[in-house]
């Protein structure tokens, strides 16, 4: 085998050189970025109904809501290894899939240590409720109740004692989190209000980001197991996990069927609705924790990864082009 054949499933040691720049890519890259676009992606499509529905847009509060909705995701990122260290979930776990499963491994690789990844965490936290305060200065006190939901989520999913992600909850957890929330606080920060069209529209949303989440626990499982962290597919294993996963694919499509019976969605858009469910079910077929099925798993993995990025691309340029032509 020669050198580039062989697999990455950690963190380069490049990261550690010393110097300023290096340290600012670390705390970059320690907060998973390839991930965030699974709440900047929520928070377009609820300001494009809001657009499109409304004939509403406030750039300023939408800039603002986006930033605070990415740092608090990252904060959730940081945290969540640090947690996952903590239980001892990513240091025991050798069946990851790097860079999709496993955490970021930055404390694991020592490029940055449990106490740097906290107060980091901390940072991004502080950030995201300075920016959450200044759109409760531009909205009102409603923001506040959007905000301290997503990021109490986000932070109890990993945080010792309520650990929402042991208690088979987690996954129910980020649905809401990078999903209901982020769309319809966009909806309500343009508009003031919610209405069905939003809550349907959010719904294959919430089935895209949690199924991320769910094929992402498979090749953790063990880990998780051994850390006692009870996810749904600790508890229910993979057959169980592909019935989840088949779910949130038939929730998703039948909700996009509502939306355009509804005349919420076009017509058109149910060819992409069907295209995204048949990826779905192709994904689900791939959930496998035998290890000779590794390569399918990382395929399904991202599958659905593209399902939830396509997905949500989709109903922004639908959503743009009923406003616009």
């Amino acid at each position: 085998m020669s050198p580039g054949d062989v697999q990455i499933d950690r963190p380069s040691q490049a990261l550690a050189t010393p110097g300023f720049f290096s340290g600012m890519r670390r705390i970059f890259l320690a907060t998973r970025p390839a991930f965030l676009i699974a709440s900047a992606l929520p928070v377009l499509v609820g300001t494009a109904w809001a657009s499109s529905a409304f004939h509403h847009f406030d750039g300023l509060l939408f800039a603002i809501a986006l930033a605070a909705t990415v740092f608090a995701h990252a904060a959730t990122n940081v945290y969540n290894d640090v947690s996952d260290d903590l239980i001892g979930a990513d240091a025991g776990n050798t069946d990851r899939i790097y860079p999709y499963t496993g955490g970021s491994r930055f404390i694991q690789a020592g490029l940055l240590s449990r106490g740097q990844m906290t107060q980091l965490a901390l940072g991004l936290c502080a950030i995201a409720l300075l920016l959450g305060a200044s759109l409760t200065y531009l909205r009102g006190p409603g923001v506040i109740l959007i905000g301290v939901a997503g990021l109490g989520l986000g932070l109890l999913y990993s945080l010792p004692g309520p650990q929402l992600s042991a208690r088979g909850v987690g996954e129910a957890a980020v649905a809401m989190g990078l999903g209901v929330l982020p769309v319809l606080g966009a909806v309500w920060l343009q508009t003031g209000s919610i209405d069905v069209g939003a809550i349907l529209i959010c719904i294959p949303v919430s089935c895209w980001v949690a199924a991320i989440l769910v094929i992402n626990e498979v090749p953790d499982v063990e880990a998780d197991r051994r850390a006692h962290k009870r996810t749904l597919v600790v508890r229910w294993g993979a057959p169980g996990a592909r019935l989840i996963y088949r779910g949130l694919t038939a929730v998703a499509l039948i909700a996009s069927g509502v939306a355009i019976a509804r005349h919420v969605l076009p017509l058109w858009f149910g060819l992409a609705s069907l295209a995204l469910a048949v990826i779905g079910l192709l994904a689900a077929q791939r959930i496998s924790t035998a290890r000779t099925a590794r390569a399918r798993l990382k395929q399904g993995i991202e599958l659905t990864l593209a399902t939830q990025a396509i997905g949500c691309t989709c109903l922004l340029v639908t959503l743009l082009v009923e406003r616009f032509i």
